[in-house]
Parts: structure tokens; sequence; C-alpha cells
């Protein structure tokens, strides 16, 4: 039993993981491989809560720990993506440019850890972390059709967006099957055209991660299904 607990806790510690690999892989020059292990961050950032409520596993320890798990895999990684793929012929400007992603980044999740819960139910203020790490890593993904100027503009503005004052409108009153979907079916996508030439070592990741998520949305969409039966 206390093993079924941990598990919300092991899925943010796995998102903490892929952030430290995409670190190292984008130091190496493997920036596909770091951008997916972005992208696999962000497949285990959304199904920890969910897990942890379906599980009754909420704690003050999972909520501290998925914080510092986004600051990991979606502002440090991404910062560093982009740094040695668009900002290195900055030098030493670029390098100072680049951190300043994971500042506003993690400035925004405290402000939305003090914030009441009603309210982060309906609407996000500000561009989430997750969102902006991950709008980066697929920037980064299409760097070869996508111009240096735009990469830079977006991140510029991801990063003024995080710390703003605007209301996104939260994905969490939709039912987990109808946008989870749609997030599988585009990862496929667009990882058949990636590895179709281009994608050569450690592609076993994302086969792992790719149908693990696909059960859990198919395990999430029965487990509504009887719900809806019962009722």
């Amino acid at each position: 039993m206390k093993f079924i607990k941990m598990i919300p806790n092991m899925l943010t510690l796995g998102n903490l993981y892929c952030g430290f690999l995409s670190i190292g892989f984008a130091a190496h020059g493997q920036y596909n491989n770091a951008a997916i292990l972005i992208i696999i961050g962000m497949m285990l950032d959304s199904m920890d809560g969910r897990a942890a409520r379906m599980l009754k596993a909420d704690s003050t320890l999972g909520k501290e720990l998925d914080s510092l798990a986004d600051v990991v895999t979606f502002g440090v990684a991404p910062s560093f993506l982009v740094y040695y793929t668009y900002f290195y012929q900055f030098g030493s400007i670029g390098l100072l440019v680049s951190g300043l992603f994971p500042l506003f980044g993690a400035y925004r999740l405290a402000r939305f850890n003090i914030g009441t819960s009603k309210q982060s139910m309906h609407y996000f203020i500000g561009v989430p972390i997750t969102a902006a790490g991950g709008i980066l890593a697929i920037l980064t993904l299409f760097g070869h059709w996508v111009p240096s100027i735009i990469t830079t503009v977006v991140f510029t503005a991801l990063c003024f967006l995080m710390v703003s004052r605007i209301r996104i409108p939260s994905l969490k009153d939709i039912p987990l099957p109808k946008y989870g979907t749609i997030v599988t079916i585009f990862l496929g996508c667009m990882l058949f055209v990636l590895y179709k030439g281009t994608y050569g070592s450690y592609p076993y990741l994302i086969y792992i991660a790719t149908p693990l998520y696909i059960a859990y949305l198919a395990y999430r969409f029965k487990k509504n299904q009887n719900n809806k039966t019962s009722d």
C-alpha cells in the first residue's frame, strides 16, 4: 500500500531526472534527445498530480517536489538547450540571457504555490513554466525550419508572460482523454518525422514512455466510463 502511495512522487522524480538527462544531452550536442526528454517530462508532469488525486495520495511533500522538478525540467533544461543551439554565438552575454528563463519560471512557480486553490482550478495567472519550457523544446526540435530571430523573440516573450498577470485558461476542467489523446497523437506524428532519418542514439526512452502514457490514458478513460455507468 505504501508503494502505491509513492507512485505520484516517483512520476515527479522521473520528471526531474528527465530534466537532468536533457541538460547532459544538450551539453554533448544531442539536441533532439534533450528536447525529447523535456517533452517526456511534460508527459510525466501531466500524470503525477492526477495520479495523486486518483490514489488519494496528495501531500505537501509532493507539491513541493513537483515545483522543484518543474524548475529543473522546464526552466533550467530548456534554457541550456536554447543556449547551446542559439545563444552560444553571443558568448557570455548569451549565457547570462539564457539564465533569465529559469529565474522568471521559478518566480512564477513560487507565486502559483501561494495562490488560492480555487483560482488555480479555473485559470493560471501567467503562462505556466511547463508550457513555456515545452514550447522552447518544440522550437528546438524544428530548429532547422525556425529562424533564430523567432526563437529569440519567443524566448523573451515567454520570460515576461510567465510573470505577467494575464489569465490563461486551465485545462484541468477538460477530461484527460480528450486532450491527452491529442497530445499523444501529436507526439507520435512529430517523432515519426524526427526519427525517420535523424534520430539514432538512445531511442528507447520515447518508445517506453509513449506506450506507458497511452496505457495511462486508456485506464483513465475506462475508469471515467465505469463511473458514468455506475451513476
